[in-house]
């Protein structure tokens, strides 16, 4: 496909003087974890921002000037919409007076493990029915690549219009760690492809206004394979150190030990952890995507798919090594009181998206175990296809009444001498037990 460059043309130029000047209008597609911190962002650069989320709650909520995500300060939401900055919308009305969209939206697996993009073709249905000259569009959800240029581009010159002369479109990864306090939007470098040069530089351009660097990279499936690449190359290593924790475990050695001891090399060694299983909205999804594109070119992404059967079974490890410490106990799994502390995918964050915990406890309900949680940022846990499960409160009685006490995720806010002076059998998945300080009052466990 070729377009057409128009280093002159009206469109880009008074787009570019818009952005520059922070005028132009700017809609955000999608206010969860990505969205939200990416309106901010760009409402205190002082572009005027709309958020768009068919969730009518989240809306009210933005409006209000109140954050739902952990990572965003309701006072700085309240900041930029009391300056008229921010609002949202759960319509997609303010999309015809936008000059600039930007699409978060969701892109979860199937229950087949293949890529769901409905809600990028949803999202780009609704943008092309607003669509207008002098528009930049940008693709931030993850997905295969050659999304942008097989899905988004079609729907965006479905009416005639040219990119590259008409409107812009680039694809820029999100890099959101939810709950990370050193890296942020703002110094985060932001890695941009464009489906043409002029919406390269409009895209950095406006990027640019909120991030001290941009990557640009020479097209959109260059970017959207930018972030495929990041986030296999963590789920292949985790992979790779759940497969030893099994080793190291089998053969008596403690893989936290092993793990402490390699990373004292300075050079050609990065430390990886085991766990219960992969969690978040990325990690253990976005390989996933490759395999699927490269399924259609009859090429077997190999690593990736070892790595998701290992880290896949990770939950199902963990409840086999809880039965096996509660038979050294002369206690069968069935009837058995198990606590777990802390069900989100990682600490100090309210997502459950692909937590292991989930897995987890399904087993555990399974084998006849009686479950019960505690997890300060998660009240209720609503199964699709089991009763839900309500938290309860972490009292020295639960810890001490459990038969088992299972560490699943290590929340900052939890006092870990607490529960080893009063659980009679701890489970620790993550080292948050300190073995040196460890007084032995509990029988302890560790993956």
């Amino acid at each position: 496909m070729t377009y057409i460059e128009s280093g002159e043309a009206g469109h880009w130029q008074g787009l570019r003087r818009r952005i520059d000047a922070r005028e132009a209008r700017v809609a955000v597609m999608g206010l969860g974890y990505v969205g939200l911190p990416l309106a901010l962002a760009l409402a205190e650069a002082g572009f005027c921002v709309t958020g768009i989320d068919p969730n009518e709650a989240k809306c009210a909520a933005v409006n209000r000037g109140e954050s739902y995500i952990g990572d965003v300060a309701g006072a700085a939401v309240a900041a930029q919409v009391e300056a008229g900055r921010l609002r949202a919308d759960s319509t997609t009305g303010p999309l015809a007076q936008a000059d600039v969209v930007i699409i978060c939206v969701p892109t979860p697996l199937s229950k087949g493990k293949d890529p769901d993009i409905s809600y990028i073709v949803k999202a780009a249905e609704s943008l092309g029915k607003a669509m207008h000259p002098g528009m930049l569009v940008v693709l931030e959800s993850t997905t295969y690549p050659g999304t942008t240029e097989e899905i988004l581009l079609p729907l965006v010159e479905q009416n005639g219009f040219v990119v590259g002369q008409d409107v812009f479109v680039a694809f820029s990864p999100e890099r959101v760690d939810p709950g990370n306090k050193v890296y942020t939007i703002r110094n985060t470098p932001k890695v941009v492809g464009g489906a043409t040069p002029a919406g390269l530089e409009l895209a950095v351009a406006l990027y640019g206004a909120i991030v001290e660097r941009t990557v640009p990279v020479s097209s959109p499936a260059t970017a959207e394979m930018v972030k495929i690449l990041e986030n296999t190359y963590r789920a292949i290593n985790i992979g790779l150190v759940n497969e030893m924790a099994q080793i190291c475990h089998r053969i008596g050695l403690d893989i936290w030990e092993v793990i402490a001891a390699a990373s004292t090399k300075p050079f050609g060694y990065t430390p990886f952890y085991p766990g219960p299983g992969l969690g978040g909205h990325c990690i253990p999804i976005d390989p996933l995507y490759l395999t699927w594109k490269m399924r259609a070119l009859s090429v077997q992404t190999r690593f990736i798919e070892l790595a998701d059967v290992v880290n896949s079974e990770m939950p199902r490890y963990v409840v086999q090594r809880v039965q096996d410490a509660l038979n050294d106990e002369a206690k069968p799994l069935r009837g058995s009181r198990i606590l777990l502390l802390g069900v989100t995918y990682k600490p100090d964050v309210a997502d459950l998206r692909e937590s292991p915990a989930l897995t987890v406890i399904e087993l555990l309900r399974e084998r006849g175990a009686e479950v019960s949680y505690h997890d300060p940022y998660i009240a209720r846990i609503v199964f699709s296809e089991a009763p839900d499960l309500a938290g309860v409160a972490l009292s020295d009685e639960a810890l001490a009444t459990a038969d088992c006490v299972l560490i699943h995720t290590a929340h900052s806010s939890y006092d870990w001498a607490r529960v080893a002076a009063h659980a009679r059998m701890i489970f620790d998945t993550r080292n948050a037990i300190d073995v040196a300080q460890y007084d032995g009052s509990a029988r302890l466990y560790r993956l």
